[in-house]
């Protein structure tokens, strides 16, 4: 509908949802704006056209009015009307004061509103920048298993399925899969895929199925470069965000997209609790790490004192981190590892990974019992690997950040959680 504007006096065909009825006017809606119906004469029921709001309509008409300066919808006269889709009954009303589980509940009408469209507009964008950028710097595209023979290390959060005639897990990370690239000469790999994590939460940042954005390079130094690679990719797709979306993120969010600069500020975690002690914070999280509420707190101090919405945390302690993350020097209890926060909201997770077959099973201590769970990974590393590293990003939650959204599964198609398998 966005070019009828300059069709004056021309018949047009407009196809659209029945976005309000009454006797003197029907108003069509698409994703691109409204029209308004007028004439119906030949379509009245008792004063009231026979349209049932949200009905899938096709009218053809001749415009013969256009927005002026007040931004009102076009005006075509009806030709012929068709209800192609009858909505059975009115919905329900579903608008930016309606509960976010109502909306998620009724998320198909919740989704024919633009502000809605934009995200997935948004998301599509952001997926062919990031595929865009990759191809210019060699990277392979991969799509690894979902099913896995055996549980994590930790055997927490997992979902087990029955798979013939024994259990599999579903993938919760496609790391190892990713080293195994490494192992296979591949050097510069990406997934964008699903994961799966049978987490109970139910938070504004949490969901048990999302999607994933996975990247893993060889022949790195340390973990440095890992993160200027994610910066300099980062700022590349959130430029093209900016300029393909920017103004209707600001109309419709009321968020402004700001291109950051790199390279991105670094805190370390020993830093970090300064900060937090500094402001008084506690963390619930316990010894090593930082919670959510101090998340948000480092990052408003970055904030404050670089003007940076994202910043690096970095030099976790390795008891918080997995075993395959590569200790910081010989003999530390720190890994080089970091976590990347955009206005106080984790994002990336990212390490260099330890690529030596012996230390990485003596960071691994394998228990006997456990010994099918880790030693097919193990063994990926027994005829050399380079050094390597990469990082997972949480797509729902790349898009929350861009356009100002408190919640992920405001950002989600269709969310699951606990509780939400349908719709």
């Amino acid at each position: 509908m966005r070019d009828l504007a300059g069709r004056q006096s021309s018949t047009v065909r407009v196809c659209g949802w029945a976005h309000s009825v009454t006797s003197e006017a029907i108003t069509v809606r698409d994703h691109t704006g409204l029209v308004e119906v007028v004439d119906l004469e030949g379509l009245l029921d008792d004063g009231r056209p026979a349209v049932v709001p949200e009905s899938a309509i096709e009218v053809t008409g001749t415009v013969v009015g256009v927005p002026g300066d007040g931004g009102e919808a076009v005006r075509i006269t009806l030709g012929e009307l068709r209800v192609l889709g009858p909505a059975l009954a009115p919905p329900p009303r579903i608008d930016d004061d309606s509960p976010l589980d109502t909306r998620l509940d009724w998320r198909y009408l919740d989704l024919r509103r633009p502000r809605n469209r934009l995200v997935f507009e948004v998301q599509t964008t952001v997926e062919r920048a990031m595929r865009e950028w990759w191809a210019g710097h060699d990277f392979l595209e991969l799509h690894s298993p979902k099913f896995r023979a055996g549980p994590n290390m930790s055997g927490r959060e997992l979902f087990t399925v029955e798979y013939f005639d024994r259990p599999a897990y579903l993938a919760q990370s496609p790391q190892f899969y990713k080293q195994m690239a490494m192992c296979a000469g591949f050097e510069r790999v990406f997934e964008i895929g699903p994961v799966f994590r049978a987490n109970p939460l139910i938070t504004s940042r949490h969901d048990t199925e999302f999607v994933s954005v996975d990247v893993e390079v060889s022949w790195i130094e340390s973990h440095e470069d890992v993160m200027a690679l994610e910066e300099r990719w980062l700022s590349s797709v959130i430029a093209v965000v900016a300029e393909e979306h920017g103004a209707e993120i600001e109309r419709l969010f009321g968020r402004q997209v700001r291109v950051p600069v790199a390279p991105f500020p670094r805190v370390t975690m020993a830093e970090a609790r300064v900060i937090l002690e500094g402001r008084g914070h506690r963390s619930s999280a316990g010894e090593g790490d930082i919670d959510a509420e101090g998340e948000r707190l480092v990052a408003e101090h970055v904030a404050g004192v670089h003007g940076h919405e994202l910043v690096f945390l970095t030099e976790y302690p390795q008891a918080t981190r997995p075993f395959y993350h590569m200790r910081l020097e010989e003999g530390s209890e720190l890994t080089r590892s970091f976590d990347l926060l955009w206005n106080g909201l984790e994002v990336t997770t990212g390490a260099q990974r330890e690529h030596r077959h012996d230390r990485l099973s003596a960071q691994a201590g394998v228990n006997p019992a456990r010994a099918d769970v880790i030693r097919p990974y193990l063994d990926f590393f027994r005829h050399g690997c380079p050094p390597h590293g990469g990082f997972g990003l949480g797509l729902t939650r790349v898009l929350a950040c861009l356009m100002g959204i408190g919640d992920v599964r405001e950002t989600t198609f269709l969310p699951r959680d606990r509780h939400r398998l349908t719709p």
